[in-house]
């Protein structure tokens, strides 16, 4: 895949964003042959595999100006990274226990000259603050991952959608949202063609649907 297939699932890019996403792909080839965060198999469908499956979020919901988003478990920095150059106004948090994929997150986003992200070694229970959307793919099942994030979702809503859980996920989730009956599940086969979104979702579960801490 190539990046002028992505950019025609997102025709209103800017000149600038264009350009951070085509630097997006030698700067993880460099960086992954020094610190390998993703596969080789992954590095040669970077754009499909992980930018346009992480911007699949951006299909479901439209990030708003100075929103805080954090994403938990960003590895490499998916789905943090695409979604930063895709909101440029938005904050992002990006946050993964294992140094080096921090170290490498730190440059992609130098590299890119992204303003509006930070990324941080820690366990997201030790996440300072709360956030308007929590972002991520796949590091846990949902009630795992709910347990995880308890507490770090604001209270007071900006626009029409409360703060919630935008989980990129894929195969049979009925088992895992069943304390979860509120879920809302979103195909990303509806937006994207290719046959690797055949399987794969994007699950929205709002503050209320999560409950109290």
């Amino acid at each position: 895949m190539i990046p002028e297939t992505l950019f025609q699932y997102f025709p209103n890019l800017s000149g600038t964003q264009k350009e951070q996403f085509k630097t997006l792909e030698s700067l993880y080839q460099d960086w992954n042959t020094k610190i390998n965060v993703v596969s080789r198999k992954d590095i040669d469908e970077l754009y499909l595999r992980h930018v346009l499956h992480s911007l699949g979020i951006a299909k479901v919901y439209t990030f708003q100006p100075d929103q805080k988003v954090l994403d938990v478990g960003t590895g490499g920095g998916f789905p943090g990274i695409p979604l930063a150059i895709l909101f440029p106004d938005t904050q992002f948090t990006l946050v993964d226990a294992i140094g080096k994929k921090i170290r490498v997150v730190e440059e992609v986003v130098s590299g890119l000259g992204l303003s509006n992200v930070s990324a941080v070694q820690t366990r997201v229970e030790d996440v300072k603050g709360s956030f308007d959307f929590i972002v991520s793919r796949a590091v846990a099942a949902m009630p795992t991952f709910v347990h995880w994030t308890r507490g770090k979702l604001k209270k007071t809503t900006v626009g029409d959608t409360p703060p919630g859980i935008l989980y990129l996920k894929g195969g049979d989730l009925t088992d895992e949202l069943k304390p979860y009956p509120g879920a809302r599940i979103y195909a990303l086969s509806e937006y994207f063609k290719e046959p690797f979104f055949e399987t794969k979702k994007v699950v929205y579960l709002s503050r209320a649907d999560i409950g109290k801490p």
